[in-house]
């Protein structure tokens, strides 16, 4: 049987050569076919039926499948020996052909894995805590240019090394080129090890238009969801050049600040008598705050004897006053407010507005909803409650204040002049 193969090659070299060439690529052809037909499909079916999700990660992003691809290669490489008939050049040509078929397959795979790897971190929590996409890319570039070093040196037969030796004399080129890798990876290492932006963290940087939540943060780009649903994408390096606010403190404090305020006229500020005192002591939250004052006040104008009968001698109690007291006893009081922070009521320096009553405080809760609506709560309490103390807000002149007073001295000049006092 091998002596008739034999004498049969010997007889028709050409078309022994071309009959091993066929047998080549067909068995080529099934091994690709049992590889992707029944060895990843087995794997998929196994993972789709297992509790991990790093196994569906693989699979989302080809790992198998191009694994798959190296069997056909790796026939051809090492079968190409067998076929009778070709020159030692042709041989040497496929199988590095072959070769380079399988480093592109592998430097693919290992692509795809680094990306499974970082696919499975960000679904836990611990995403939160730090980005690892820009150190899987950095990873994957790495890859890729020792994949295609090694890929141009098989396809022109010649040591990987003599390739890397020459590319010291292009360093300087490859810093050029790639210079915002290099910065990218600088920002991301000072990022990561500093913890200053997390996916998921508020950050508002004016001078880049963004303003929301990091979504991705990648070796070269961070994008940002504005709270108008636009997206913002940032170049990593401008985290460190440049200034943002990051309101991660806030969110993980428990409490956002209220920090606003309200402009009283100046001239609705006086002392109140002993009937608006009274009214006052209606109100649940100023009854011990009026006792105490009082109390208070009566012991320091005794102490003046005579003197402390005279108004301008004694001391009394102002709206201004009794309304600041009862505006940090409503705080204090509030459910929405967080007790263990800072809770302050002040005034500031009175302007051209009035006098700015600020109030200080923060919400027990972070989100933007419900603080809106806290905040909101108690302005509209306060300022429905400023008449009881005889206070006004501050408010410049409007077209209904110019008709209303128009109004006014038209009702009295019909009225006539005002009559003089009988002798």
């Amino acid at each position: 049987m091998l002596e008739t193969w034999s004498q049969w090659q010997a007889d028709n070299p050409m078309l022994a050569t071309l009959t091993g060439l066929l047998l080549l690529l067909l068995a080529a052809v099934l091994a690709d076919l049992f590889a992707r037909r029944a060895l990843v499909r087995a794997f998929v079916t196994i993972a789709r039926r297992t509790r991990f999700e790093f196994d569906d990660h693989l699979v989302e992003h080809k790992v198998p499948a191009r694994l798959a691809h190296i069997v056909p290669a790796a026939v051809i490489q090492f079968g190409i020996v067998l076929v009778p008939g070709l020159a030692e050049t042709a041989i040497t040509v496929v199988r590095n052909v072959a070769f380079s078929v399988t480093v592109l397959m592998v430097m693919l795979a290992l692509g795809g894995l680094l990306r499974a790897i970082n696919a499975a971190y960000e679904q836990r929590h611990r995403a939160r805590q730090g980005s690892i996409k820009g150190y899987t890319q950095l990873l994957s570039l790495a890859v890729y240019i020792l994949g295609s070093i090694v890929i141009v040196a098989t396809l022109i037969d010649r040591s990987p090394m003599i390739l890397l030796s020459g590319m010291g004399a292009m360093a300087a080129v490859l810093m050029l080129v790639f210079q915002d890798t290099l910065l990218s990876l600088v920002a991301s290492v000072q990022i990561n090890s500093q913890d200053m932006v997390r996916v998921g963290d508020w950050i508002e940087m004016p001078q880049l238009n963004a303003d929301g939540d990091v979504i991705d943060i990648a070796l070269h780009t961070v994008k940002v969801r504005n709270w108008d649903k636009t997206i913002t994408t940032l170049p990593t390096r401008r985290l460190i050049s440049d200034p943002f606010k990051n309101w991660r403190g806030m969110t993980e404090s428990g409490g956002r600040r209220i920090k606003r305020t309200l402009d009283l006229d100046l001239q609705s500020i006086g002392f109140m008598d002993a009937q608006q005192i009274d009214g006052l002591k209606e109100f649940t939250l100023l009854r011990g705050y009026l006792a105490d004052k009082q109390r208070e006040l009566d012991e320091y104008n005794a102490g003046l004897g005579q003197d402390g009968q005279l108004p301008i001698n004694a001391r009394r109690l102002t709206n201004i006053g009794t309304f600041r007291a009862y505006v940090d006893a409503y705080l204090r009081a509030h459910p929405g407010i967080n007790q263990e922070m800072t809770t302050m009521v002040r005034q500031l320096q009175p302007g051209a507005t009035g006098l700015p009553l600020e109030l200080y405080c923060f919400t027990a809760d972070v989100r933007w909803v419900v603080y809106e609506g806290v905040q909101a709560d108690i302005f509209d309490h306060l300022i429905a409650i400023l008449p009881r103390f005889g206070l006004r807000l501050f408010q410049n002149t409007s077209g209904h204040d110019l008709r209303q007073a128009v109004a006014l001295l038209g009702q009295r000049q019909d009225a006539g002049p005002p009559s003089l006092p009988s002798p």
